[in-house]
């Protein structure tokens, strides 16, 4: 048997259906040499479209092939999923107050379906636990690791010190429970965040296979695994416990936990050998933010990261090098601190400059801000109340996890109830927990500013020639 070949016809892009149509219909049969057919053969990688750039290869990997591998010849030597919950809806809300009913409820409703299986098992040890547990929609939500909980018979506890502030979204923070049993998967974020007293930074990127556009994201949060499409996490440190590790001399030691850097000995070796003995890990971690910003970067190798993580060089000229950690800095500023920026003064609402004078709270309440049509994105419809206009074009440039920043915080700072469980879940009481009732208004006009001011970094970054990474 002779192996099948592979023809294709490029046809160009943004082309319609009907137009498509019409290039088949006249083509008649492959057969046809007007029709120009190219033959497709795979590479080395078992790519047939979209190929891999084989210089990617070369590059260093931000990721070890072991965790906590203090040897790794990586940028990092620890990284993880995202938190994947398997029941956003129950252990995710803007109101801290609403979460704990939640899951108290959660909680004590699948104590109640342990005590009926060990009740159920006395009667009948074939029982099946899967067809025997109830599930009202209203009550709890479960996944493959709780069942297995229940079928080992071990109860949950309800922890009123597990919930913490997590970036559920790109600029969209929520209180998240991550008490005893109810996380479906944690990955390594108990070294990562071990309690709410540390602090840590945390670069995302997209897991492998993702669709969209790669980018990348920073947050000093717990992060959801989709904050960036099934995210994966680079930190800047990680915690260990100190009776189960002997701190080394220069390891930085706080309560019951000592601190790791999660940047690798290798990489900063490799970087004090290129740019000089004052490069610091705070500078390489700053130079990934920085680099995996650039657009150049991001265009030659754009089919190998929906294929792979991202691999970086140890750039040429040592001045580039400064110039990407320091515009990483910068930008982590920004995107960290993105609730603090002064809003545009361009921006009018109602048709006029932002009032020194908060509104009165009954015009700040939001259900679902739009645009007047797709194509008006220079007015946004806060409420009824409220419109923005003048939103200079430049801002919805910034893009993160497949659309802009503005319109994540128009998305998520929606009133939204869960059709299955029935919970809603409000934006507007984060702003009244916090005491801050226009919080939404002026996020949204912060993020106007953090747009246009990312636009403008990302444009000043090095153009770099990509070669091939000697180490």
């Amino acid at each position: 048997m002779t192996k099948a070949e592979i023809f294709y016809k490029d046809i160009g892009d943004y082309l319609s259906r009907e137009e498509k149509l019409k290039i088949v219909s006249e083509g008649k049969s492959i057969l046809n040499p007007d029709l120009g057919m190219g033959k497709l053969n795979p590479n080395e990688h078992g790519d047939w479209i979209n190929k891999r750039n084989s210089l990617f290869d070369d590059y260093i990997p931000i990721e070890p092939n072991i965790k906590f591998d203090v040897l790794s010849q990586s940028f990092f030597n620890v990284h993880s999923l995202g938190i994947n919950t398997n029941r956003d809806a129950w252990v995710y809300n803007s109101s801290k107050n609403v979460l704990e009913k939640n899951m108290k409820t959660h909680v004590s409703f699948y104590n109640s379906q342990v005590e009926k299986m060990e009740e159920l098992l006395k009667k009948n040890e074939k029982i099946n636990i899967e067809t025997s547990k109830d599930n009202p929609p209203d009550k709890i939500s479960w996944s493959s690791s709780l069942v297995d909980n229940l079928r080992r018979f071990k109860t949950a506890k309800y922890e009123k010190d597990k919930i913490h502030i997590a970036a559920y979204r790109p600029f969209y923070k929520q209180y998240i429970y991550t008490g005893d049993k109810m996380i479906h998967r944690r990955g390594q974020f108990e070294q990562f965040f071990p309690n709410n007293e540390k602090n840590n930074l945390i670069i995302c990127v997209a897991g492998v296979g993702a669709t969209k556009p790669f980018d990348v994201y920073i947050t000093d949060l717990l992060p959801d695994i989709q904050l960036q499409a099934n995210g994966q996490c680079f930190p800047l440190y990680w915690y260990e416990k100190k009776n189960k590790v002997q701190g080394g001399l220069f390891e930085k030691t706080e309560d019951e936990y000592t601190r790791h850097d999660a940047i690798s000995d290798f990489i900063l070796e490799q970087a004090k050998s290129r740019y000089g003995p004052r490069v610091s890990k705070e500078d390489i971690f700053y130079y990934v933010y920085g680099i995996l910003h650039s657009p150049d970067y991001r265009k030659t190798f754009a089919n190998d990261l929906k294929k792979m993580l991202p691999r970086l060089p140890l750039i040429e000229k040592v001045q580039d090098f400064w110039v990407f950690s320091e515009a990483g800095r910068k930008l982590a500023d920004i995107h960290l601190n993105y609730e603090d920026r002064d809003p545009p003064k361009e921006v009018l609402i109602n048709g006029k400059p932002l009032p020194k004078s908060p509104f009165p709270n009954a015009q700040v309440i939001v259900n679902k801000m739009k645009f007047p049509s797709k194509e008006q994105k220079d007015t946004i419809i806060f409420n009824s109340h409220l419109t923005l206009t003048n939103i200079p074009a430049k801002a919805y440039e910034y893009i993160v996890n497949g659309k802009s920043a503005i319109e994540w915080v128009m998305e998520r700072y929606a009133v939204i109830t869960h059709n299955e469980s029935g919970i809603t879940n409000d934006p507007n009481d984060w702003a009244m927990e916090h005491n801050d009732p226009q919080y939404i208004l002026n996020l949204l006009l912060s993020m106007i500013t953090v747009s246009v001011k990312t636009v403008d970094i990302v444009a000043g970054l090095p153009k770099v020639e990509w070669y091939w990474n000697d180490i």
